[in-house]
């Protein structure tokens, strides 16, 4: 026997005819800025390794800076990831850096080293500046970049336990998930010290490479063993894999030694430290600033030796981080490929979800005003994925819910990218067509965050056909929700509102956008045929309207429905308060909205519990680069977290 289903029209429709075609904008973060190769390769799941840049800065004179920070890049390339220095520039943190930016910073005079304390300041005052481990490791966490390349980290300093000199790079290991990929900690540091404070801070900490000697940067032997070992990039994407899937929270250092032979003597090294400390007692030189004046004295008490390692640590650290990086994004892949539901392993019915799949193209103009008339302006370009049922289903796979995807993309150059997207989704149905072009949006937005024009490329929606998705009938009548998108052709909607009535199943549009005024009036003749209505109000929230007994409006067809007593009401379900600067993408808020509501329904929850959730994960979307957030999960989204909160009284109208 056919189950009871809830049937869910993706989007109110202008006529019977067409379909209307959700305009977008995406809003950038104020403070973060990631470059759009990078952005690319982490939409596509492609290995990205995060560099720092106070190396660049603090670390070396130009040009050297420049030459080295390119071939470093070049190296990541070579190796098959894609370079992400990380940098401050004006007042922004750059993930990613152009050439010019790069050069910018080298030959600056007055960059700043930027640590976790520095941030607020450097970025209010809109200065410029490299990034150390530790301020690296925050910009490539935001960004979600695993893995992260440095010549090596900061620690306890000698006679740190009467100055309590420590690096925060220490403190931001056992706090903040990236693996730092580093010739251990500088040798004029305290290595036995720092070790213990990593183990305090619950790092794991590993040699790499064929022997438990912790490295001390410029030599291959500190005379102290690592916790741990690992002996090539498989063993290193392994322990990576495990640390960040724990969600421990802390990091992971791969500790990996200088070229053998381009390694210093480990005594000749030791005494210039000795006497590079002393006059750096003598001339009161303290805090950050210590380590750039040793590494300098050192070049100089060395005669170039301690340099020429330092450049051959660097590279080599470039290569072993970026095959890390390949390593670990193989491993990640391979499990997401293993979790994919496969035909015949579902043990229940899957929700079916029908709609477009879209690439997005966003331009974003750097000055206040656009220049007409073919004139080239600035501005920044990314590409997103969205597509109401793609977006749909994304989200609710998030939650959990793995629905069946039916859709269509062109088998072209977008192809492999959607495909790869969309790895964590049920897209084993959807059609694959020769000589069709994957669905397109371009929007031009203005500084501001407005649309100025939007073009979109949507033919492919027509090959949702009527025929094609009769194919699933079976799939459609077991399903226990099945979302449509309003913009699939006439034809395909009438045949699943038609299959809905035959089995006597109710209808649901997912968005009605309007005000509150104009949406209470559309909602009044739609509910004399379908049994509630959920409109998103933007910043005000939701209102839900529909058949309420007792204050309470039921999302689930057949509660109220015989009931004489129940009465159309409209609740209004205030939005989760975000600041402006705080919103990066409002392009999938309302599809995340909607898939948390279905969420809670399946999960058989109570209204107020339901639409909570959905007001979770559009708080989660509106706060993310990409349209559905990955941070939606069940257990940000779920019964225990909006049980957690506080949430505003809900408003009740009578439209009677």
């Amino acid at each position: 026997m056919i189950r009871k289903t809830m049937l869910s029209l993706g989007r109110h429709m202008s006529s019977m005819a067409r379909g209307t075609t959700q305009v977008r904008r995406l809003l950038h973060g104020g403070y973060v800025r990631i470059h759009p190769s990078v952005q690319e390769a982490l939409v596509e799941g492609r290995p990205v390794v995060a560099l720092e840049s106070t190396i660049i800065t603090h670390g070396m004179a130009y040009p050297l800076n420049l030459s080295m920070a390119r071939e470093v890049e070049e190296i990541v390339r070579t190796n098959g990831a894609v370079p992400a220095t990380v940098g401050i520039l004006r007042g922004q943190i750059h993930v990613g850096l152009t050439d010019e930016e790069l050069e910018f910073l080298a030959s600056s005079k007055n960059a700043v080293k930027v640590s976790r304390r520095d941030f607020p300041f450097v970025l209010s005052q809109g200065l410029s500046g490299g990034t150390t481990v530790s301020g690296t490791m925050i910009a490539a966490h935001k960004a979600g970049i695993p893995v992260f390349v440095s010549g090596g980290i900061g620690g306890v300093h000698r006679d740190g336990e009467n100055t309590l000199d420590v690096s925060a790079d220490l403190t931001e290991l056992g706090r903040t998930p990236v693996a730092v990929v580093a010739a251990g900690a500088k040798s004029i540091l305290d290595i036995g010290r720092t070790l213990e404070y990593l183990e305090t801070q619950g790092v794991c900490v590993a040699a790499f490479g064929e022997s438990r000697e912790f490295p001390a940067f410029f030599s291959r032997q500190s005379g102290f063993q690592a916790p741990y070992h690992v002996r090539d990039e498989e063993e290193a994407a392994k322990l990576i894999d495990s640390a960040l899937g724990l969600g421990l929270g802390s990091g992971v250092l791969i500790a990996v030694p200088c070229p053998q032979e381009r390694a210093a003597q480990g005594q000749a090294i030791e005494e210039a430290i000795q006497q590079a400390l002393s006059q750096a007692r003598s001339k009161g030189i303290t805090g950050k600033e210590v380590t750039p004046f040793l590494l300098q004295k050192l070049v100089e008490l060395t005669d170039g030796k301690s340099l020429d390692s330092n450049l051959a640590l660097i590279q080599n650290n470039a290569r072993v981080g970026s095959c890390i990086a390949v390593a670990l994004s193989k491993l990640q892949k391979a499990r997401r490929e293993r979790n994919l539901p496969r035909p015949g392993d579902m043990t229940a019915p899957q929700p079916v979800v029908i709609g477009g799949i879209n690439v997005d193209f966003i331009a974003k103009a750097q000055n206040p005003d656009i220049l007409g008339g073919g004139q080239t302006n600035a501005g920044r370009v990314r590409r997103t994925f969205g597509g109401v049922g793609r977006n749909l289903a994304d989200c609710l796979s998030r939650l959990g819910q793995t629905p069946l995807l039916l859709s269509a993309v062109g088998k072209d150059e977008h192809l492999e990218s959607v495909l790869h997207y969309c790895h964590h989704m049920d897209v084993s149905s959807i059609l694959q067509l020769e000589g069709k072009s994957t669905a397109t949006y371009c929007a031009v937005i203005t500084s501001a965050g407005e649309l100025s024009v939007g073009l979109g490329d949507m033919d492919i929606h027509h090959q949702i056909t009527e025929h094609y998705v009769s194919q699933f009938k079976e799939s459609l009548c077991q399903a226990p929700l099945v979302c449509m998108d309003g913009n699939v052709p006439l034809s395909t909607i009438q045949y699943v509102c038609q299959l809905a009535r035959e089995h006597q199943l109710a209808e649901l549009p997912s968005r009605l956008e309007d005000v509150v005024q104009a949406a209470v009036a559309l909602a009044c003749p739609l509910l004399a045929h379908l049994h509630c209505v959920v409109v998103t109000l933007g910043a005000h929230g939701v209102l839900l309207c529909g058949k309420s007994l007792g204050g309470s409006i039921s999302l689930y067809p057949g509660a109220h429905e015989q009931t004489a007593a129940a009465r159309l009401c409209a609740a209004h379900y205030p939005a989760i308060p975000i600041g402006r600067e705080e919103i990066v993408n409002v392009s999938g808020a309302g599809d995340s909205l909607m898939a948390g509501i279905l969420a809670g329904m399946l999960a058989k929850h109570d209204t107020d519990t339901c639409v909570r959730m959905g007001l979770l994960a559009a708080s989660l979307s509106l706060r993310s680069y990409e349209p559905i957030s990955p941070e939606i999960s069940t257990s940000s989204v779920s019964q225990e977290q909006v049980q957690s909160r506080s949430w505003p009284e809900v408003k009740v109208w009578n439209m009677d």
